[in-house]
């Protein structure tokens, strides 16, 4: 055992023990150390006991921990006044590498200088010398036990023990400080001088850890520190703050890099890896050991990360793999898919500044260029940085191009993430540079010959390699931070495979050795040894990578290198840095790495420069030739030739053409070849019988009843998504942040912007006009409303929008009561910062206005980003809040619809489902014929820009397409072997699509060609074909050039004017949209699409231009986006059978649109091809090629295998065989449908297809495409349809009809639609299916690919060019995770670049770095989203308009019917009532307020009651009270929800101050009835105590001021407001600041104790009067006889004060105003309008400075004002200025005079009513100000009216009515939780009629009611009197009463008073009394029993338990 220890000899090992044992005993003073001897030999355990953390003991304690020593180790305190500074020392001197690297270090002989690894600082190394003999060797034999040091900083010398020399250099440390742990690195001086990290320090057991690691760390460990400024883009990974989020929680608080284990298995690698012998590389941080020590036992028990699994060669061996489809990466390059690497590398230049630790190559070292390099070997070589330095390249660099993409990788993936070093410095260590450099070579080796390296690939491997080699420690280090890896994370995952590898793809075996230098070349040529020569290792025999570049450019140059892809060069040498690089020589790759250096613009640019200098001529002319079939042109002229018609359109273009390109014009096309059987081609018969323009133009009036336009609709969806939008909106209103104040806005304006594109434009322009919401918002007059008038309202995002934008910023600024709304649509579309862009570009724009100043502040600006492609705004530097992001929803969930939609999305997820769905031929294909023509092309001509090449051929295959389509050319030419089956189909479904259908409707196909001159040349040349075949009026040819407006034909404007009944003669459309339904080929062009939305016209979307340079996943996805289409909802989801393929037709639901008939119909009926074709493009293409690769026409291949039901023998014999990997047996795709065909069909099916027989008689296509043409053609199509669009039927081969009787499944469906003559329209069947895609084949490979957790490959790219990965170590996408969830991943894991306009975000000095009135609305493309957003305008514009409006109680008031008109008493101009006028007007008994009108009518003697009687209303019937919705006037009251500027001191609430302080002072008075003394609290701020009086400044409080009656100011109210409240904190109208128009005023809040906190949180800034605790349970009464009572009291204080003071005593103003909590509005009478009285708003202060300046006032006992309504100026009874009745909400309240009446504190309803009749039964005079009003919101929530009533047994409100509110006394009854009063008053409210049934409904009898008016309920009539002496009473004469309520009766109430009325035989008598007692001392005192009689069973009791005293009432009958 101890002879294993890793090969060394016992002696050497036993040295070092000894060594240890007697350090650590000169270290402890208490500790007896290990026996030598025990640690010798447990010590072999050690590798294996670590293996959950890592072995030495040194690393082990680096994490704070306590294990290497007993106890804590306790640092000797600094000495006072030193320096105390992380990376200084004690002297104050700096210490830190990255300080000192440039210095000039005196180092004495001797000595080294080493680096010091800080555990404060882990991104530092601090530089110190150390004498070599204290240091091991390069074996790591350790030397000298002890300490000799030197400080580098301060100078002193001699440090004996590495402790103290620790604690001069300020390591502050929790355990004993140790040389081999924090000596760490020897460093020396790189080529230019400069000090840096050199090789690891090998001490005793870390040689296996820190061999492997050497040379990675000196190049990537400290690479933050040592980073120059420049690079801080490049790599992004080492930026300042771009780990900020990979703590242990992510921003949003999810889980961080957790990790999977049950991934880690590697289970499912079956594969084997490549059989080499074990490589002996050691997964880095591992020490190494041999096999002996694999069975090692548990480890000490410190060791808590050991577990049995993870022994030594646990984790050998493991293979990745990934699906098929992601080994066909074809064109994938290393674009802008790159982690951290710069993307536009163009040349060798750029190899300096780009490698970010990449020292100027050495003196000397130069490679030369040879000459004539790119025309010797046809090929433009890569050199990829690797590690190290590149020689110098002179001679002819122009010719190769130098990339940093893979050194960017290599540097990122050795940045460690900061997560792993929390817990002191880590045990995981990054990859050595050797294992990187062998991954890369078993990477490249394991490519397929046509692949690019991806590499994000790479990267994803090297995370890989370096999770499996840390899987303990990861998880250990993960354990803390997440509970495993439960649901979704954003950890690092291991995923079992690994996207985009080849699935054979195996890491090397994982051994604890490490990979040595010595042992990588050899390594990696067994590696490479396995592929032949596709990869070649350079290594073994070079000197330096100057000799390896020299030795490969001299094979290239000899054609050594004809067979080989990748050259990889690796020099090592003893002692230093491993080198490396990869040098590209294979030619496919070569090309796709150099174009991928081009960003979109450069490549636009390039393709300009080689179509301007003339070098694509030799293509063309190449193209041109038909070899054997002659040349296009001539061709072209002889069609011409026998046409007589001329084409209006052509002859301007033609010239053109024929000028600029006239050789250029046809592609060869080396592909399977079609029928050229044009003669009997249905498309023949197309051109030849199709009608002349004149009959077109008559035809087109034809009618086609299915043609319908839908997209100016709003969908459900749509408004969900406006109403998200508004939610969010509300939601920043209702923040706290004061960042929007909506109550301010009383309108909405906007602003759209746009891209530069005209077509975007007016398309939003389109969208906005037809949405009313210009209508809505006002912004317009309705009457001239125009389109032209909208395009105010949209930018184009040019230079003409700063203009534009800057109006609006003045507009807003003066504006400040107008929201304005930013509209940025397409907003990922240039996100350039303006500090990197020239000022004269149109770039950048957005980041000049938008993140402007002015805008960013403005408060009444919000701008919304909208865009289907966020993710270059979701970055560590965003702007957007994440909780201001709004996600388009799904509009299914289990194929339920949530919004019943009319249409279901199909967008890019779709498209790739339909790849999956093996029965049906996919929607998203590529063509193979074309692939291999345009590949050939690409290595003849290697200089052409592939863009280029493709076009030409693409074009080509057009023209010949459209020539074999038309009848113009004999068959001997055999023209469809020229051209790809699927452009062939694209073209004869172009072409008979409007033929089907009367009105001539047709299909748009989109060709996506990006350079501007590349479109405008293949629309040229298309024109010219189309001209000379005659074909100009069967379809249009459209450039959609972003810059210019739409083009088009007179004729086909016409068409579309038809159509879409327009009767305009100047219109022309100016859109894509308003290209429904015509046939077109649309060429669209410009870098990037634009937002140009486009018809559901849309068949065919062609995108096989778009190849490399477009690796981002917003790039790739915006192109895809072209397809989103909206499928009728009523046809199959896309994911069953494919939308597009014929099988889905034949589906029952499918067959009602007819999808693929269209296709097929046409294309069948058409041509057999184009069948086929449109199988492929659409509905025909059922299958999905499994394997694209095998077949040319991989399409093809699947739409054969579908009619696999066809007797091969009769398919294959027309069609020359292909190669057999193109014909697979596939499963038929019909079987998979029902069975259930109609027969009938059959018969029909035999008679004539045109088109189907052309097609299969000359074609030399492989059976399986036989087989797919047949198959697309429509089974289901009737024949009588076909025959209408081919008069001259050919009989159908056998094989045909049987083929398309097996696919017409469940026809029975379908055949009563197929005789229906409108299922011919194309059109209409192809609204039910997505339009086909065709993509290159590289792309292809790349977005068919998944990654590991099921997400296209596509998704795990870079999302933009913008931004860069914020580091290596990041998980994948998961495939579950929602759009937020995304959003969070990004903003986590990338960081802008320069260029970006967040990049300076964070620098701005922001906190948080948000912008609070952003929003980011993302929805897929075409999905609805201008649709969403413009209606959010609409109902953003109507909820501020809502929030300007306020429900007012709106109700006419009540018992005036049966009223006799008034005499006049005042004139109805007086301002003020006269008191002696008054008097004389007789006091008016009836209540008319509304709110009362379900309770008891008082009896007057002058009034009659209506017949009908009030009424009964509910409860809660307050609640559904008739209302109008009423504008805020400028002098409305507000509740808390408004804020502002004004009211913000007035309310006391702002965050940017402090709360307003205020005091707590108690007064107490005392009052007879309470019969104690009363403690009130009063909050008072302390801006508000000048309202009071104190005896001394902050003591007691003594009264509350009062002015004098003859005091007056402007700007002051006099009396003070008092408004009761209760549960209306928030809701309650308490800012009076405008209602009073800013005039000072004394308001009290009158709450109740448990309410006081809240109301003032609520409302800081205003004074309260708190009740006393016996009042929480009161109702208003006690409120209004508190205030009342207080205000006496207070009264006389202010009087005494003033006579103290020597003023007079009575002149103290005596009134108060008593305000409901709900009075919002106040209005006047104007009197002087022209037609009669106007009401009109006022001011509180205005109606308050009235009343008070009235000169009779005081003889007032109460005043008050009417209630608002709508109806209150009808009628004579309003002319009367004022009146004298009663009075309810807003009193104005004499305290003085009325100082005898009370109010009734017991009460809770009617206690207004109640104290009126009292007030005036006591002579006290009472008056209504008519010309004055009072609007009252209406409040649902709080308020006096809502008491619940429970039971006492629980707090849930219970189901009791109002029979159970009383009880017998004594006995067992369920007691209710509610106030005794209140029971009382709700049973006499709804019993009354029982108690009292005399009473019913007879006025004429009232019941008598002495001294209280009671509500007895609405059939009961009350009469009240007073028994007051001297008290004004209604007459009473004559009068006989049916009933007597007499209610605490006090001793005013006696017998002989009783005794004046007459009452009914029979009458109710009622008493009430507190208790049994004095109920019957009431009876007995008043004589009662001599005329009532009385029983035992009538005496009751409130529901109340006996500790709640309930009230006792008594009844008895009248004798």
């Amino acid at each position: 055992m101890g002879n294993s220890y890793a090969g060394q000899l016992r002696t050497t090992r036993f040295e070092e023990v000894l060594h240890n044992s007697i350090e650590a005993s000169l270290r402890s003073n208490t500790i007896v150390p290990r026996p030598v001897f025990s640690q010798l030999y447990l010590e072999t355990e050690q590798p294996l006991a670590h293996d959950g953390r890592t072995e030495n003991d040194d690393e082990d304690d680096e994490d704070g921990s306590e294990s290497n020593s007993p106890i804590p180790y306790q640092m000797k305190p600094p000495p006072e006044g030193c320096c105390t500074t992380d990376g200084f020392c004690q002297a104050g001197r700096d210490l830190r590498l990255s300080s000192l690297a440039s210095d000039a270090l005196d180092v004495p002989p001797g000595f080294m200088l080493v680096g010091v690894k800080f555990p404060s600082l882990p991104e530092s190394l601090l530089v110190c010398t150390v004498d070599r003999r204290f240091l091991p060797d390069e074996r790591g034999h350790n030397a000298l036990l002890g300490f000799s040091g030197n400080c580098i900083g301060c100078g002193e010398k001699g440090f004996r023990y590495f402790t103290e020399f620790s604690n001069h250099i300020n390591l502050k440390l929790s355990t004993q400080p140790k040389k081999q742990k924090h000596l760490k690195y020897h460093l020396h001086r790189n080529n230019q001088g400069v000090l840096v990290k050199g090789a690891p320090i090998f001490w005793r057991g870390h040689d296996g850890r820190m061999r492997q690691m050497g040379s990675s760390l000196s190049e990537g460990h400290a690479i933050s520190a040592e980073q120059p400024p420049n690079m801080a883009l490049q790599n992004s990974s080492h930026t300042p703050g771009s780990y900020t989020a990979e703590s242990n929680v992510d921003p949003s608080g999810l889980p961080q890099i957790t990790d999977a284990p049950h991934s880690l298995t590697n289970g499912s690698h079956a594969v084997p890896s490549i059989t080499h012998p074990p490589l002996h590389q050691s997964r880095p941080g591992r020490p190494s050991a041999t096999g002996s020590h694999a069975n090692a036992g548990p480890p000490k028990k410190r060791h808590k990360g050991w577990s049995p699994e993870s022994s030594a060669n646990s984790l050998t061996e493991s293979t990745l793999k990934t699906p098929p489809s992601s080994s066909a990466l074809s064109t994938l390059s290393v674009s802008s898919v790159i982690t951290n690497g710069v993307r536009t590398e163009t040349a060798a230049p750029l190899s300096s500044s780009q490698g970010s630790l990449t020292p100027l190559s050495p003196t000397g070292l130069s490679v030369t260029i040879p000459d004539d390099l790119l025309h010797t070997c046809r090929l433009q070589p890569v050199i990829f940085k690797g590690h190290g330095p590149l020689p110098q390249l002179t001679g002819n660099v122009n010719e190769v191009l130098v990339s940093s993409l893979l050194q960017s990788c290599y540097l990122s993936s050795q940045t460690l993430p900061r997560v792993y070093q929390h817990y002191g410095p880590s045990p995981i260590q990054p990859l050595s540079a050797e294992m990187q450099i062998l991954l890369t070579v078993y990477y490249l080796v394991q490519l397929g010959p046509d692949q690019v390296p991806l590499i994000e690939d790479l990267e994803q491997i090297f995370m890989r390699s370096w999770r499996e080699s840390h899987l303990s420690e990861i998880r250990q280090y993960q354990q803390p931070q997440a509970p495993a890896t439960q649901g979704r994370h954003y950890g690092i995952e291991t995923s079992s495979t690994l996207p985009g590898l080849p699935q054979h793809f195996s890491l090397p075996p994982q051994s604890q050795q490490p990979l040595t230098p010595s042992q990588l070349p050899w390594l990696a040529q067994l590696a490479a040894s396995s592929c032949g020569e596709g990869v070649v290792v350079l290594g073994e025999k070079i000197g330096s990578l100057a000799q390896g570049l020299q030795q490969t450019f001299s094979r290239l140059m000899e054609g050594q290198l004809e067979n080989t892809n990748y050259v990889v060069i690796i020099f090592t040498a003893p002692r230093q840095e491993t080198q490396s690089c990869v040098v590209v020589t294979g030619k496919h790759q070569c090309r796709a790495l150099a174009e991928c250096m081009y960003s979109p613009n450069e490549g636009l640019k390039e393709i300009n420069h080689q179509l301007s200098t003339g070098v694509v001529q030799e293509l063309i002319h190449y193209c041109n030739s038909l070899g054997q079939d002659g040349d296009l042109d001539s061709l072209l002229d002889s069609a011409t030739v026998d046409s007589n018609e001329p084409s209006p359109l052509s002859s301007s273009q033609e010239s053109a053409e024929e000028r600029s390109l006239k050789t250029t014009q046809s592609p060869k096309d080396t592909n399977s070849p079609k029928d050229k059987n044009s003669p009997k081609d249905p498309h023949t018969q197309c051109s030849k019988d199709s009608p002349s323009p004149k009959e077109k133009a008559s035809s087109t009036k034809d009618t086609c009843s299915e043609y319908s336009i839908e997209w100016r609709e709003v969908r459900p969806i749509q408004l969900a998504v406006a109403r998200k939008l508004l939610s969010h909106v509300c939601a920043i209103a209702d923040s706290s942040t004061q960042n929007l104040d909506l109550g301010s806005f009383d309108r909405v304006s906007f602003l759209i912007l746009v891209p530069p594109s005209e077509v975007t434009f007016q398309q939003t322009v389109l969208h906005l006009w037809s949405s009313g919401v210009l209508q809505e918002l006002g912004g317009l007059d309705q009457e001239c409303l125009s389109q032209r008038d909208a395009e105010r309202y949209v930018v184009k995002m040019d230079q003409n929008a700063q203009a534009r934008i800057n109006s609006l910023i003045q507009e807003a600024q003066s504006n400040s009561s107008t929201l304005y709304i930013l509209v940025h649509d397409h907003a990922h579309w240039d996100i350039n910062s303006a500090s990197h862009c020239s000022s004269d570009s149109d770039s950048a724009l957005v980041d000049q206005l938008l993140n402007s100043r002015e805008v960013r502040d403005a408060p009444n600006i919000l701008i919304l980003h909208v865009t289907s492609f966020p993710f270059a705004l979701q970055t560590q530097y965003t702007r957007i809040s994440p909780y201001n992001e709004i996600h388009w929803p799904s509009a299914f969930s289990n194929d339920v619809d949530l919004y019943h939609e009319k249409t279901r999305y199909f967008g890019v997820s779709e498209l790739l489902e339909s790849t999956r769905s093996g029965s049906n031929m996919p929607l998203l294909r590529y063509d193979s014929s074309f692939e291999s023509m345009a590949s050939a092309l690409e290595e003849r001509f290697p200089k052409l820009h592939s863009a280029v090449i493709r076009t030409t051929v693409l074009i080509q295959h057009y023209c010949v397409a459209l020539m074999a389509a038309s009848s113009r050319i004999g068959s001997s030419h055999n023209l469809h072997k020229h051209t790809s089956v699927e452009t062939l189909e694209i073209v004869q479904s172009l072409l008979t699509a409007a033929l089907q259908c009367p009105a001539h409707h047709g299909h748009m196909v989109l060709l996506r060609i990006p350079s501007l001159a590349l479109a405008a040349w293949a629309h040229r040349r298309l024109s010219r074909v189309r001209r000379q075949l005659g074909l100009e009026e069967s379809f249009e040819i459209i450039v959609g050039n972003p810059n210019q407006a739409l083009n088009i034909g007179q004729s086909f404007t016409d068409r579309i004017k038809t159509w879409l009944k327009i009767q305009d003669a100047d219109w022309v459309p100016q859109t894509y949209l308003e290209l429904e339904s015509l046939p077109c080929i649309l060429i669209l062009s410009g870098a990037e699409p634009l937002g140009e939305s486009l018809p559901r016209s849309l068949k065919y979307c062609d995108l096989r231009v778009i190849s490399c340079s477009y690796l981002q996943r917003t790039t790739l996805e915006q192109e895809l986006g072209l397809a989103a289409y909206l499928v009728r909802a009523e046809s199959r989801p896309p994911h069953n059978p494919g939308p597009g393929s014929d099988l889905l037709e034949s589906d029952a639901e499918k067959l009602s649109s007819t999808d693929n008939e269209e296709e097929e119909g046409q294309e069948n009926g058409d041509s057999p091809k184009s069948c086929s074709q449109q199988l492929q493009s659409g509905p025909d293409r059922g299958a999905l090629d499994p394997f694209p690769a095998q077949s040319t026409t991989s399409p093809n291949v699947q739409k054969a295998t579908m009619d696999t039901i066809q007797p091969p023998s009769q398919s294959q014999t027309q069609l020359q065989p292909q190669p057999s990997s193109q014909s697979f047996p596939y499963p038929q795709p019909t079987l998979h449908q029902p069975q259930v065909q109609s027969y009938s069909q059959a018969p029909s099916m035999t008679q004539p297809q045109p088109q189907l027989q052309i097609q299969r008689q000359n074609h030399h296509l492989p059976q399986t495409n036989s087989q797919l043409y047949t198959q697309t053609l429509p089974q289901h199509q009737s024949l009588s349809q076909m025959q209408i669009a081919h008069p001259k039927p050919q009989p159908l081969p056998n094989t045909q009809s049987r083929r398309q009787h097996s696919k017409s499944t469940s026809s029975g469906s379908l055949s009563p639609r197929a005789s229906s003559p409108h299922l011919s329209c194309s059109w209409a069947r192809g609204v039910s299916r997505p339009p086909s895609v065709l993509l290159s084949r590289a792309l292809y490979d790349i977005i068919t690919a998944s990654d590991s957790s099921g997400l296209p490959r596509c998704t795990s790219f870079l999302p933009h060019m913008s931004v860069a990965w914020a580091s290596s170590f990041r998980p994948l996408l998961s495939k579950m995770m929602t759009c937020t969830e995304q959003s969070l991943y990004y903003r986590q894991w990338t960081v802008p670049r320069s260029c970006h306009m967040d990049s300076r975000n964070r620098t701005e000095g922001r906190s948080d770095n948000f912008h609070p009135r952003r929003l980011l609305l993302s929805g897929p493309p075409q999905v609805g989203k201008t649709g969403a957003y413009l209606h959010f305008l609409g109902i953003l514009s109507r909820m501020l308009i809502r929030l300007m409006e306020v429900d007012i109680y709106d109700e006419e008031e009540i018992n005036y019917s049966a009223q006799a008109e008034g005499v006049l008493y005042h004139p109805p101009n007086a301002s003020w009532p006269n008191p002696d006028i008054v008097r004389t007007m007789p006091f008016d008994y009836t209540i008319h307020d509304p709110k009362y009108d379900d309770i008891s009518s008082i009896y007057s003697a002058g009034y009659k009651a209506s017949a009908e009687g009030n009424h009964v209303r509910q409860e809660d019937v307050y609640l559904r009270r008739r209302t109008s919705r009423i504008k805020l006037s400028k002098y409305a009251a507000y509740n808390t929800y408004h804020h502002c500027e004004q009211c913000y001191q007035y309310l006391g609430f702002n965050p940017r101050y402090q709360m307003y302080e205020s005091t707590l002072h108690a007064f107490t008075f005392t009052h007879l009835l309470l019969g104690e003394e009363i403690q009130l609290y009063f909050i008072i701020p302390k801006s508000k105590e000048h309202y009071f009086s104190f005896s001394q400044p902050g003591g007691q409080l003594e009264s509350m001021r009062l002015p004098l009656t003859s005091d007056w100011s402007p700007d002051c109210i006099k009396t003070p407001i008092f408004t009761p409240t209760t549960g209306r904190h928030e809701h309650g109208l308490f800012n009076l600041y405008h209602a009073m128009d800013g005039a000072s005023h004394l308001h009290i809040l009158v709450v109740k104790e448990y309410e006081m906190a809240v109301y003032k949180k609520y409302w800081p800034n205003h004074i309260m009067l708190v009740l006393p605790t016996v009042f929480n349970g009161a109702g208003i009464g006690a409120a209004h006889f508190l205030i009342k009572e207080l205000s006496y009291h207070n009264l006389e204080l202010e009087r005494s004060r003033r006579l103290e003071g020597g003023g007079p005593s009575g002149d103290v103003w005596p009134f108060i105003i008593l305000a409901d909590d709900s009075c919002v509005m106040w209005n006047t009478v104007d009197l002087d309008a022209r037609n009669g009285p106007v009401e009109h708003a006022v001011s509180l202060k205005h109606i308050l400075q009235h009343m008070e300046a009235c000169p009779d006032l005081a003889h007032f006992g109460l005043c008050g004002i009417r209630k608002w309504s709508s109806r209150g100026l009808t009628g004579n009874k309003q002319r009367e200025p004022f009146s004298r009745g009663h009075l309810h909400d807003f009193l104005l309240l004499n305290v003085d005079r009325s100082q005898n009446v009370q109010y009734d504190q017991n009460r809770f309803t009617c206690h207004d009513v109640d104290f009126t009749l009292r007030l005036h039964s006591a002579g006290l005079l009472i008056c209504r100000f008519n010309s004055f009003s009072v609007m009252k919101k209406q409040i649902a929530i709080g308020g006096y009216r809502t008491f619940i009533i429970k039971t006492k047994t629980t707090d849930v409100p219970t189901s009791v009515g109002p029979s159970q509110y009383i009880c017998a006394p004594d006995s067992k009854h369920l007691f209710l939780a509610t106030p005794a009063q209140l029971l009382l008053e709700k049973y006499l409210q709804h019993t009354s009629q029982k108690l009292f049934p005399l009473s019913t409904k007879n006025y004429a009898h009232p019941v008598l009611s002495v001294d209280c008016y009671l509500n007895l309920g609405p059939e009961v009539t009350v009469c009240f009197v007073s028994s007051r002496p001297h008290s004004v009473n209604i007459s009473t004469t004559g009068l006989l009463f049916s009933g007597l309520l007499l209610c605490f009766a006090d001793s005013f109430v006696t017998p002989l008073f009783l005794k004046k009325f007459t009452f009914l035989k029979g009458a109710t008598l009622c008493v009430i009394s507190a208790d049994r007692s004095s109920l019957r001392q009431t009876v007995g005192r008043l004589e009662l029993e001599e005329e009532w009689r009385f029983r035992l069973s009538d005496e009751f009791q409130t529901a109340n338990a006996k500790e709640d005293r309930p009230l006792f009432f008594l009844t008895g009958k009248h004798i």
